[in-house]
């Protein structure tokens, strides 16, 4: 008899939910996306819905129709009633035996949650602390993956240290991005320094709407590879991730940046960052939930 056991109960493995059969737990076979709301609306909704698109190309898995994604968020979302939501949702290759290769007629598998957003205002106006680890991460970062193991080690890490999170430093001893964010160095009190889009990064969306409001501005963006030790120099050091938008880094390594709070470049790109998602002239059609 063929048997499974969940916890301390055995029971035939023909009676097992296929939940547990999952490829995204077995081997973090899937892709994921995380869309955040500003007071009662979805952000950045269709950029988010095509990077989880190309994904889920690039990836392999078939089967889907983003427009059907799109109609299952807006629906929960609408259902819920939070203004401001964080929406996690993935879509695995599937259930099936344990089989590294393809299982036959096996279907992808779609999993949302919405949950209220935590209130993280003291993070901008106090700035957080971070250190650096490790890049340990395969090298098609520019696929939002299930395959976060690495970066749960880095974050694991950075907590140990009392810090918010952990800013990844490759082989060559370049800054790739954070856990969980893109990352942001100021320098010459006009230059905006991050690193190019590649495989080795995740293209962030957030770093895509601060690349847009920093040339605005009037401040130089330029794509970079830059070490721990350039940063630790920075005039100001900043985090961009959908859940909080943009975080000033007050220290580095355990180094103070500038005089230890959010700098004047930071402060303004968090103003800049909260007009745009507030103002639906500059990302919304009349009418829309999201923008």
């Amino acid at each position: 008899m063929q048997l499974a056991v969940i916890d301390d109960k055995i029971l035939p493995y023909a009676e097992l939910d296929s939940a547990y059969l999952d490829r995204g737990t077995f081997f973090g076979d899937g892709v994921y996306e995380v869309i955040r709301s500003y007071d009662g609306r979805l952000f950045a909704l269709e950029q988010h819905l095509a990077r989880f698109d190309r994904s889920l190309r690039e990836a392999g898995i078939e089967g889907i129709n983003v427009n059907e994604v799109r109609g299952r968020v807006e629906e929960v979302f609408d259902r819920a009633g939070i203004p401001n939501a964080r929406v996690y949702f993935h879509i695995t290759r599937g259930c099936g035996d344990r089989n590294h290769g393809l299982v036959p007629g096996i279907r992808p598998r779609f999993f949302l949650t919405l949950m209220q957003l935590a209130d993280k205002a003291a993070n901008k106006e106090n700035g957080v602390s971070v250190s650096t680890f490790p890049d340990w991460r395969w090298k098609r970062c520019d696929i939002k993956s299930l395959n976060l193991l690495p970066n749960v080690l880095a974050r694991i890490d950075a907590e140990k240290k009392g810090c918010a999170e952990a800013i990844l430093v490759n082989d060559a001893g370049e800054i790739t991005e954070g856990s969980s964010s893109a990352f942001f160095m100021i320098r010459s009190g006009t230059e905006v320094v991050t690193r190019p889009l590649g495989p080795d990064i995740l293209p962030s969306i957030t770093r895509a709407i601060v690349d847009r409001l920093a040339r605005a501005s009037g401040l130089r963006v330029v794509e970079a590879p830059y070490s721990p030790q350039d940063a630790a120099r920075a005039d100001e050091l900043f985090l961009a991730v959908t859940t909080q938008d943009i975080v000033p880094v007050v220290r580095f390594d355990g180094i103070q940046i500038g005089d230890g709070r959010p700098g004047p470049c930071t402060r303004a790109l968090i103003k800049a960052f909260s007009e745009f998602v507030r103002d639906p002239q500059m990302n919304c059609k009349p009418g829309e939930r999201s923008c």
